[in-house]
């Protein structure tokens, strides 16, 4: 089943900061809401081994959405190479996948 609704996700380095650029989004309808959670995230960057607390976000849209939220997430992150991944919804409650498609058009 092809799938017209993504999951787009993304990590911050503080709440502050995820809030804000969630709620443009969601503001500019680019997304219908966000999941926000506290994480422990290890990896590489540069040659080395890092770890850091970060925030992730769970960010649910439309797939004709997925570069406008890639774009005004790189335009506004203060990482230099933000993780900005997507996933489609295979399926899903139909109510809900209709309030998606309305709070983003």
């Amino acid at each position: 089943m092809k799938s017209d609704y993504i999951i787009i996700y993304t990590t911050f380095p503080n709440l502050k900061i995820a809030r804000k650029i969630i709620r443009e989004l969601i503001g500019k309808r680019f997304i219908a809401c966000a999941n926000v959670f506290k994480l422990y995230s290890l990896y590489t960057w540069k040659g080395k081994i890092e770890q850091t607390k970060e925030y992730g976000a769970l960010m649910k849209t439309k797939k004709t959405n997925y570069k406008r939220v890639a774009y005004f997430i790189r335009q506004n992150h203060p990482y230099e190479l933000p993780e900005i991944i997507a996933w489609g919804i295979e399926k899903g409650l139909k109510r809900y996948l209709e309030w998606i498609a309305k709070e983003t058009e």
